[in-house]
């Protein structure tokens, strides 16, 4: 692999300099913002466990990792880019059906259950494309494809919380609503720069600091089923 291959997706990026994308890389504080925002909540509810703090750094890894993308632009940022992605991703996974089935403790049995949802989630952007692998001109969703499993994930999510009635689905329901808009915007991007240079990338980064914002604030608030039956008696 060429790891230093120069990569331009975006309609912002018109150069090779570090600060060609400044809006999209200085839009990744929202997830930094996101993070801080989960870690005081998560304090004051006497709910910042492992999995939450492991949970919220990778949410700030997410926009570090974006922000390095968004300035170096090539390969090897790349996957800086969408490994705290699809990490987060998995491991909100595996902590979400630990804390609903009542097994809060992430031991190092339970962490050898995210490898192989990692690995899957790795495996789906090989052979899907990475959205900062492929070229836009022969990818009609401008790389947005490979959010699909997430997207679909995440409304089933949102839809159970909401048959089930658990207290959390506003804020599964919001995340929801929130990444599909972003997923839009992401995809949209390209076809904006004819009447609007800057794009609508950014607004991908912003929307979906907010998204992880909201999912880090259910993740908190989860009652296990157990405890749910418990208050019923």
């Amino acid at each position: 692999m060429e790891w230093f291959t120069e990569i331009d997706l975006y309609c912002e990026r018109v150069g090779t300099a570090f600060w060609a994308e400044p809006i999209n890389a200085i839009s990744n504080l929202s997830f930094v913002i996101a993070a801080l925002w989960a870690a005081s909540s998560a304090r004051k509810r006497g709910q910042f466990d492992i999995s939450t703090k492991v949970l919220c750094l990778l949410g700030a890894c997410i926009g570090l990792g974006s922000f390095l993308f968004h300035t170096t632009a090539n390969l090897w940022s790349s996957f800086a880019d969408v490994i705290p992605i699809w990490s987060f991703v998995a491991l909100y996974i595996l902590v979400v059906f630990l804390k609903l089935t009542g097994r809060e403790g992430l031991t190092a049995t339970r962490l050898l259950m995210f490898l192989p949802l990692l690995f899957i989630s790795l495996g789906w952007i090989f052979i899907s494309g990475s959205a900062t692998q492929v070229s836009a001109s022969t990818d009609a969703l401008n790389g947005s494809g490979q959010y699909t499993p997430a997207l679909i994930g995440l409304w089933v999510f949102a839809l159970i919380s909401i048959i089930k009635k658990r207290p959390v689905w506003p804020w599964v329901m919001s995340a929801a609503i929130v990444f599909t808009l972003s997923l839009v915007a992401r995809t949209y991007d390209l076809a904006l720069c004819s009447s609007f240079a800057l794009g609508s990338h950014f607004l991908w980064h912003l929307l979906n600091g907010l998204m992880i914002g909201f999912l880090l604030q259910a993740l908190i608030r989860i009652e296990s089923t157990n405890s749910l039956k418990e208050s019923r008696v």
